[in-house]
């Protein structure tokens, strides 16, 4: 559909300026703006932040290469799970469709509350990093059952086309935000600001899915979802604005 694949492109533009956003980063002894980005091409030897975000941190900053490889495990993630939701929402049923759609949403979750775990040290949000991996398998596992049962229709429905829209302006805003999340130099930092928007994502798909399906189970799974992530974008709200996110 062309709306999703415009969709998918901007995703794509935003990953790479946000790549080589991260390009920007000088050495210790340098003075840099926070608005200064580098425009040389971006390789796994250089992607890194800013001085400037990384002074903001003191204290709890890793080095250039584990930044260098946290960043890229968190873009590779991201990567993936585009690509299983656009597969998903292309689906023509909307029950079809969201159960494909946060199925990758969630293994993307899960791919990144290990992420947390290899490289975060705070407590709460490593303990939060294990309850999603916990929760969002048992719901993996639901969604892979439940679509083994619930082929897609053959035709589109009078509301596959708003639907797809729907989806398409839910992960242009999720992914944008969380580009810019995952960018943080301190590792929980990094992780709570990417969680942040990728739960709001998830709140939004749930939203449609009461709108536009009609599958009770796929119906009651959508109402848990925006009643658990809820409550977790509130406990990372707090503990942003505590550790001066």
């Amino acid at each position: 559909m062309k709306t999703l694949k415009n969709s998918r492109l901007a995703v794509l533009t935003v990953s790479i300026s946000a790549a080589l956003m991260l390009s920007a980063c000088q050495s210790a002894n340098e003075t840099v703006e926070t608005a200064d980005v580098a425009t040389t091409a971006t390789t796994p030897e250089n992607v890194a932040v800013d001085n400037a975000a990384t002074d903001a941190h003191a204290g709890h900053d890793m080095t250039d290469e584990a930044m260098t490889a946290i960043h890229k495990e968190y873009n590779d993630s991201m990567i993936v799970m585009h690509d299983q939701m656009m597969i998903g929402m292309a689906y023509n049923d909307p029950d079809v469709a969201f159960a494909q759609g946060m199925l990758g949403h969630h293994i993307g979750a899960v791919d990144m509350a290990e992420i947390q775990l290899k490289y975060g040290t705070d407590a709460e949000m490593r303990q939060l990093a294990q309850e999603i991996i916990d929760a969002q398998q048992t719901e993996i596992k639901q969604m892979q059952t439940w679509l083994a049962n619930n082929p897609d229709v053959a035709e589109p429905t009078p509301d596959t086309k708003a639907m797809q829209q729907a989806y398409a302006d839910g992960m242009d805003a999720m992914h944008d935000d969380m580009m810019a999340g995952i960018a943080d130099p301190n590792p929980d930092m990094a992780f709570a600001r990417g969680m942040l928007p990728h739960h709001v994502g998830a709140i939004d798909m749930a939203e449609v899915q009461l709108k536009y399906g009609k599958d009770a189970e796929m119906r009651q799974l959508a109402e848990e979802v925006i009643a658990a992530q809820k409550a977790e974008i509130e406990q990372m709200q707090n503990w942003i604005a505590t550790h001066g996110g």
